[in-house]
C-alpha cells in the first residue's frame, strides 16, 4: 500500500469534506439541544413566577 490511511485521504478528499460538514451538524445539533433545554428551564422558572405573582 503506498502511504496506508494518509494516501487513502489524499486520493479520496471527499471523505475530508464529508467528515468535517459531519462535525458541523453534529455541533449545530447539540447546540439547538443545550439552547432548548435552557429555554425550558427559564420557561418553568417564568412559569413559576407569574403563577405566584397570579396568586397575590
Amino acid at each position: 500500500m503506498e502511504g496506508g490511511f494518509l494516501g487513502f485521504l489524499e486520493n479520496n478528499s471527499i471523505y475530508i469534506v464529508l467528515f468535517i460538514v459531519l462535525v458541523v451538524w453534529l455541533g449545530i445539533f447539540l447546540f439547538i439541544l443545550n439552547t432548548d433545554k435552557r429555554l425550558k428551564a427559564i420557561e418553568k422558572e417564568f412559569g413559576k413566577v407569574t403563577s405566584e405573582g397570579k396568586e397575590n
